[in-house]
């Protein structure tokens, strides 16, 4: 007796290098990456094939001869699915549908990527998102799922000519499937539309805690699900594979000084993200933006570690939070068995430190940079406080830094410098500097 499971469907790859557009990756450093996605998704690739065009053909989107050998290849590989490194129009995909066959799938970049998120999601809110994302994306290509209907028909979907009453049923069927789909799209962005509340009121009763949060952002597989299980012990799920964990977890984490902040870990991100994965997500990355610091995690040992962290900053600046204080943590150095200035090789500019999240190398390191940008963060300020507002002045001690105290007869003087969240809360008992 041996256990058996289902063969891998065989993947054969195409990317195609558009001459007037300059690329973080190389073609064949995309495919590479693409590869990895179709493993995580449970694909075997058996192959690949690149394009170089000034702009992709109007029709098949790489050509006819292109087509013609691939087609060739596909039969020789014995591939199930072709995979686009990039995003394919519909009207794309359905001419290499017809020229590839009924027996081979046309997938791309964004299609797997959504496949991938569906396989991980795991919290409601997770799933949510990622089927507003796929019947998006889906939406616009529904016309193959009901071609078997349209042969059948007599009418207009069958290809004859005809007036009303001559559709068939495959366009009837389509139509019906179109706004089923519209439907259930709306029922979805008003359910998230309620998970974006309840995130904003969660946010809202931390802020009147007033602890800092810090969000870690970064390339997907770069370790920042086993960074947050270092930092917190949290018990978060850490794979080598990418996009291993799609729910965001917050931990709260004691810092070197004794104040304690919350470590938020955030989706991971990747080139040639789909734009409507960013729409979908929107609530979850809302978390970044309320953070006091970004802690941007980065794949020290991975050969386009530059290119990656170039595909994150452009991530950040769309979502429009590139402004907030950052602290570079490198990763993984556990692993190079070369002495080299990471910082300098990677051209970071900023607060980097080099560590393992695996091992735990250079943590408290890391801890230490992230308070000292914060501190360099905090608006100087002296008040007076009356005794009865004890709490205001725990609330300094906790969140701030404090320089000096002097108690008199009637309240105590502080002088310090605290968050800028933190300033409104004593602005009424500021005392005017000379």
């Amino acid at each position: 007796m041996h256990e058996t499971q289902d063969p891998r469907e065989k993947a054969f790859l195409v990317g195609v290098e558009f001459t007037r557009v300059q690329a973080p990756l190389t073609v064949e450093e995309s495919l590479g990456e693409l590869a990895r996605l179709a493993d995580t998704a449970g694909l075997a690739v058996v192959g690949q094939a690149t394009q170089r065009l000034r702009q992709p053909d109007n029709a098949t989107y790489i050509g006819s001869g292109k087509v013609t050998e691939i087609k060739s290849l596909i039969s020789e590989f014995d591939a199930d699915v072709v995979l686009f490194d990039d995003e394919l129009r519909p009207r794309h995909q359905r001419e290499l549908e017809k020229a590839f066959g009924d027996e081979v799938r046309v997938l791309d970049r964004t299609a797997l990527i959504l496949d991938i998120f569906a396989l991980h999601a795991s919290t409601k809110e997770g799933k949510l998102q990622v089927e507003l994302a796929q019947l998006e994306y889906r939406l616009p290509r529904l016309t193959r799922m009901w071609t078997h209907l349209a042969r059948q028909a007599g009418g207009r979907a069958g290809g004859a000519r005809g007036g009303v009453g001559l559709r068939g049923p495959g366009e009837t069927q389509l139509e019906v499937d179109r706004r089923e789909i519209s439907r259930r799209i709306t029922t979805l962005k008003t359910e998230l539309e309620g998970v974006r509340a309840h995130r904003g009121r969660h946010r809202a009763k931390r802020r009147q805690t007033e602890i800092q949060v810090i969000s870690i952002v970064g390339y997907t597989n770069s370790g920042k699900s086993t960074l947050l299980n270092q930092l917190s012990n949290a018990d978060v799920l850490s794979a080598d594979m990418l996009f291993a964990t799609l729910d965001p977890t917050t931990r709260k984490v004691k810092m070197p000084g004794g104040r304690e902040v919350l470590f938020t870990d955030t989706v991971g991100f990747i080139q040639k993200l789909p734009p409507d994965i960013v729409a979908a997500f929107r609530a979850t990355l809302e978390e970044i933006t309320e953070s006091d610091l970004l802690l941007h995690v980065v794949d020290a040992t991975h050969p386009q570690a530059a290119a990656q962290m170039e595909s994150v900053e452009e991530i950040l600046a769309e979502l429009e939070i590139d402004h907030l204080p950052q602290v570079v943590a490198l990763n993984k150095v556990d692993l190079l068995s070369e002495d080299i200035n990471l910082a300098e090789k990677l051209a970071v500019s900023g607060v980097a430190v080099p560590i393992s999240a695996l091992t735990g190398k250079g943590l408290s390191m890391l801890l230490t940079a992230i308070e000292a940008v914060m501190e360099q963060n905090l608006e100087s300020l002296t008040i007076k406080l009356p005794y009865q507002r004890g709490d205001l002045l725990s609330l300094f001690h906790e969140r701030g830094q404090v320089n000096s105290e002097d108690h008199l007869a009637d309240g105590v003087i502080v002088n310090g410098r605290l968050p800028d969240r933190l300033i409104p809360y004593f602005e009424e008992f500021r005392l005017v500097e000379d």
